[in-house]
């Protein structure tokens, strides 16, 4: 079968640096650790910091887009109140934003 494919030969085989391996995977941690893990590790201290700082009164937003005012407040949860007859108890963490003053009254 030589006729039809030429045997390949190694030429110029020789052992690489380890170095020359090592260096570009430094550069590609180094450019996930600023374009993708500290960013994020950023966000997660703003909303624990949110979290931690809610009290009664603050007017909040949900991740499932529910919007109400404190009325209570315990180590994980919250008692939202999203109309006048209606309160829901909810985890702290699904907060997603607090919102200015009066926008739940205004809504």
């Amino acid at each position: 079968m030589d006729f039809f494919i030429q045997n390949a030969h190694a030429q110029g085989a020789t052992q690489g640096d380890p170095f020359g391996f090592l260096l570009p995977m430094i550069v590609i941690f180094v450019a996930f650790y600023f374009l993708l893990i500290r960013p994020q590790q950023k966000k997660q201290k703003a909303h624990a910091a949110l979290v931690a700082n809610l009290k009664v009164g603050d007017e909040v937003l949900t991740a499932g887009g529910i919007l109400g005012k404190i009325t209570g407040v315990s180590e994980h949860y919250l008692v939202v109140q999203i109309s006048d007859s209606t309160e829901i108890k909810m985890q702290k963490a699904s907060v997603s934003q607090v919102v200015p003053k009066d926008t739940y009254d205004n809504a």
